[in-house]
C-alpha cells in the first residue's frame, strides 16, 4: 500500500552469486545458498524455551533485523518471561521507511502452551496505517476491542490472538501454540480473522560451521497473500519472507542471520511460484485451440462505432476474425461461447503495478485486467514470475516491466543503487539484458545520474519513467530525458508558488495556494503545453491519491464499492485510511485540483495512461477511469487511456490494445455498455486473456474476495 503523495518502491533482491553464496544440501531436495564468510555472527543453538520450562522465572530474548526490498530498515526485540504458569512475551518493533518512523508495541500473556489470555497492540504497521487493539479472556469470555469498538463474545476452543504480520515475534508464538495444539488446518485469531498454516518442507542451513535444521512454513489470513516463514529445531522463528501493511516486500531475520537473506528470498520466492502453479490448476480453464465469442456489442478501443451481435474467432491466443456475427464464419471445431446482450472491451492496462503477491494473478485477470506494467519489485522474483506468466505457467495477466533505481540518502529504499554514471551504466544494462522495457527513477538520484540513466536506457532503446527525484522538477526531469512521469504530484508541484511546503504550511494557507491556482493562466498553460511538446507521459494514480486523501469519516465504500468486496485481512488496512475531519475542505480542494489537471493535460493532447500503485486491488483500475471521466474524459477517451494508449506508449500497438484482427486475444465480457455510464467498467464477468475464457467469480474467490 503506497502513502498519500510519497509512493513508489525499489527492486532489488540481492543475488546469490553476487553475495558470494553457495548450496547446502536439504532434506526434500531443495538447496538453500549459504555465505562463505567467516563473518557471520555465531548463530545461538541453545534453547530458550526449555530453559523457561524448567525454571519458575526465566527469560528467553532475540532480536530480528527488518528489512524491505532486501534493505536492512529497523529491528524488533522481544523477550518472554515465565512467572509460574504464565508467559509473558513483549516486543518493541520498529522501523524507519523513506523517513517515516513506524514504531509497534505488542505483548502477549498466555499458558505455557501459549493459550492466550490478554493481548496488546499499538502502534503502526505501515507508514500510514495505525493500529490500537486488545483481548482480554475472562470467565470464559472474549472482550475484544478494535479502535474504539469492543465487543464481547464466547472464543473458539481453539485460537491464537494475533493482528498482522506484525510482529514476528508474535508469529513465531502463534507458530509454536498451532503446533502445541495439533496443528489445526485453520485457527481462528483474535481480534478477528482466521489463519491456515502449513508446513512446506525442510532445510539444512550450515552458518559458521553450525549445521541448522529448519522447518519451513507457509501463512495465510494475516496479511493478504502468503507469508512464508523458517522455524529452527528449538522452536524458534529463524526467518520470515512477507509483505507489510502496504503490500511492500518485508523481510525479518535473526539476528546471526543476516548474511542469508538472499537465500530465504529465494526460497520464498520458489514457493510462491509452486503456490501459484497449484492456483492455476484449480481455477484455470484449458485453452481451445479455436474459441468463437458470439453475441455481444464489441467497442474495439479504436474511434470506430461498436459493432452489435458480433463474433469474435480467437486462434491459439490471437484473434483471427472480428466483426458482424453475418460476417464471420465460426468453423464447426470451435469452441462457441454465447454472450448476447453483453458488451466487450480491449483488455484492460493496469500502468502502476506493484506485483509482490502470487495473489496480483486471479485479481487482474477477474477484474479484465489482461496486461500490467510492474513499476518496482525484487528483481529475481518478479522476472520469475513474468516468465512463468510468459510460458503458461502460472495465472495472472502479460507483464511489462520496469527496473527501479535510487540513490543513497535517509530516503532511499531497496538495494539497487545509483550513485554514478558507472552504476547506471551497469544497471541499466542489467536490466536490459533482463528484458525489461523501461527503467523507472525513484526519488533520490541526483541529476547528473539522472542524465547518465536516461543516455544509457535510450542507448539500449529503452524508455525511462519515474518519480521526479528530490531537488528537481518534472521540467528538469523532462530535459534530462525522462519520457514519463509517475503520479500527478510531480505536474502539481509546478502549480505552486516556489518552495511552498504543504508540510511546514498551516490547514488555512495550504487552502489559500490552492484556491489561487489558475490552470487557464499564461504560465499554466505554458506548463501543460511543455509537455504536450516533449511527448511526456503521465501516469496519474489519481485513485490512490483519493484512497488516502478522503476524509476519515467518510467510508471509502462510499467512493470505492470494492473496499467492500476485499478479503477480510486487507479490508482491515482499507477501511482506517483517510485524513482527518477538520482537513476535509483541504482534501476536498485538492482532490478538486488533480481533477481539473489530469483534465487540462488531456485536452492540450499529453498522454494520460491509467494506473493504480495498487490502491484496492483490481477495483482500482476501475475507480481511475471513473475519476478521468469526472476530469472531463469521455468515457471512450477513458477506456482508452487503459487500453490503446497504454500499448502505444509501450511500442505494443500492433500487438495489442484493440479488439482487431491479427492481435492478441485479450478482452474482457461486461454486463453493461461503459459508454453509457463509465461506471459499467465494474460490471465484468469474465475474460479472454491470451486467448483463453476465465470467469470473474471463481478468481475473486480464490484469493478471498467477493464479488
Amino acid at each position: 500500500m503506497k502513502i498519500w503523495m510519497v509512493n513508489l518502491f525499489l527492486v532489488g533482491a540481492v543475488l546469490a552469486s553476487a553475495a558470494g553464496l553457495e548450496s547446502g544440501a536439504s532434506h526434500d531436495g531443495h538447496r538453500l545458498p549459504i555465505e562463505r564468510s567467516a563473518g557471520v555472527a555465531k548463530v545461538e543453538l541453545v534453547s530458550r524455551r526449555q530453559a523457561l520450562a524448567s525454571s519458575s522465572q526465566s527469560e528467553e530474548s532475540g532480536k530480528f533485523i527488518l528489512h524491505k526490498f532486501a534493505q536492512p530498515i529497523g529491528t524488533e526485540s522481544y523477550t518472554i518471561t515465565r512467572e509460574g504458569d504464565t508467559l509473558s512475551l513483549n516486543s518493541e518493533f520498529a522501523f524507519n521507511d523513506r523517513g517515516t518512523n513506524v514504531p509497534l508495541k505488542t505483548s502477549l500473556r498466555a499458558a505455557l502452551d501459549y493459550s492466550p489470555e490478554t493481548f496488546t497492540i499499538n502502534g503502526k504497521t505501515c507508514r500510514a496505517c495505525l493500529i490500537d487493539s486488545s483481548v482480554e479472556i475472562s470467565d470464559g469470555r472474549a472482550q475484544v476491542r478494535q479502535e474504539k469498538e469492543t465487543r464481547s463474545l464466547v472464543p473458539p476452543g481453539t485460537f491464537f490472538s494475533v493482528a498482522g504480520y506484525a510482529p514476528v515475534a508474535m508469529q513465531m508464538a502463534m507458530i509454536r501454540y498451532w503446533r502445541a495444539h495439533g496443528s489445526p488446518p485453520v485457527l481462528s485469531v483474535l481480534p478477528s480473522g482466521e489463519v491456515r498454516i502449513q508446513e512446506r518442507g525442510s532445510e539444512t542451513l550450515d552458518v559458521n560451521g553450525h549445521k541448522v535444521a529448519l522447518r519451513r512454513f507457509g501463512v495465510r489470513g494475516l496479511i493478504w497473500g502468503l507469508e512464508t516463514l523458517w522455524m529452527d529445531g528449538e522452536n524458534n522463528l529463524v526467518a520470515l519472507v512477507s509483505n507489510d501493511a502496504e503490500f511492500d516486500h518485508f523481510e525479518a531475520l535473526r539476528q546471526g542471520y543476516e548474511a542469508q537473506l538472499s537465500g530465504f528470498i529465494a526460497g520464498a520466492a520458489r514457493d510462491e511460484m509452486a503456490a501459484l502453479t497449484e492456483l492455476s490448476t484449480r481455477v484455470a480453464p484449458p485453452r481451445a485451440g479455436l474459441l468463437a465469442v458470439v453475441g455481444a456489442t464489441v467497442i474495439d478501443g479504436t474511434e470506430q462505432s461498436p459493432v452489435r451481435d458480433a463474433t469474435i474467432l480467437v486462434r491459439d491466443g490471437r484473434i483471427a476474425a472480428v466483426g458482424p456475427r453475418t460476417q464471420v464464419n465460426v468453423p464447426p471445431d470451435a469452441v462457441t461461447v454465447d454472450v448476447s446482450g453483453k458488451y466487450i472491451i480491449p483488455g484492460l492496462w493496469d500502468m502502476h503495478a506493484h506485483y509482490e503477491q502470487v495473489e496480483w494473478g486471479p485479481i487482474y485477470l477477474a477484474a479484465g485486467v489482461t496486461t500490467v506494467r510492474d513499476v518496482g519489485n525484487e528483481f529475481d522474483f518478479i522476472t520469475t514470475v513474468r516468465d512463468l506468466l510468459k510460458d503458461g505457467k502460472a495465472l495472472g495477466p502479460r507483464m511489462l516491466l520496469a527496473g527501479i533505481v535510487d540513490g543513497d540518502s535517509p530516503m532511499a529504499l531497496g538495494v539497487q543503487r545509483v550513485n554514478s554514471p558507472a552504476d547506471a551504466h551497469a544497471w541499466v544494462q542489467r536490466c536490459h539484458d533482463a528484458g525489461f522495457q523501461q527503467i523507472k527513477i525513484y526519488s533520490s538520484v541526483t541529476p547528473e545520474n539522472v542524465r547518465a540513466i536516461c543516455a544509457e536506457a535510450h542507448r539500449l532503446g529503452m524508455t525511462v519513467t519515474g518519480h521526479i527525484p528530490t531537488g528537481m522538477t518534472a521540467y528538469d526531469g523532462v530535459n534530462d530525458g525522462m519520457d514519463q512521469i509517475e503520479h500527478l504530484s510531480s505536474i502539481v508541484d509546478l502549480l505552486m508558488p516556489k518552495d511552498f511546503d504543504f508540510r511546514k504550511a498551516t490547514t488555512q494557507q495550504s487552502m489559500d495556494v490552492l484556491n489561487g491556482i489558475d490552470l487557464t493562466s499564461a504560465a499554466n498553460r505554458q506548463m501543460i503545453q511543455f509537455f504536450r511538446q516533449h511527448g511526456t507521459v503521465i501516469d496519474p494514480t489519481i485513485a490512490l491519491y483519493e484512497l488516502y486523501g478522503h476524509p476519515a469519516d467518510v467510508p471509502a465504500t462510499t467512493f470505492e464499492p470494492g473496499v467492500a468486496k476485499v478479503a477480510p485481512e486487507l479490508r482491515e488496512q482499507l477501511i482506517n485510511m483517510g485524513v482527518a475531519p477538520n482537513r476535509a475542505p483541504l482534501a476536498h480542494k485538492r482532490r478538486q485540483i488533480y481533477l481539473e489537471t489530469v483534465g487540462a493535460l488531456h485536452r492540450a493532447g499529453v498522454p494520460i495512461v491509467a494506473g493504480t500503485d495498487q490502491a484496492v486491488p483490481g477495483y482500482s483500475v476501475y475507480r481511475e477511469l471513473e475519476l478521468y471521466v469526472e476530469a472531463g474524459f469521455t468515457p471512450l477517451q477513458a477506456l482508452q487511456a487503459a487500453t490503446v494508449i497504454p500499448a502505444r506508449v509501450m511500442k505494443l500497438a500492433g500487438d495489442s490494445g484493440t479488439v482487431e484482427a491479427s492481435k492478441r486475444a485479450d478482452f474482457a465480457i461486461l454486463d453493461a455498455n461503459p459508454l453509457d455510464d463509465i461506471h459499467n467498467v465494474r460490471s465484468v464477468r469474465s475474460v479472454v486473456a491470451n486467448g483463453v475464457l476465465y470467469q470473474s467469480g471463481p478468481l475473486w474467490e480464490s484469493v478471498g474476495f467477493t464479488r
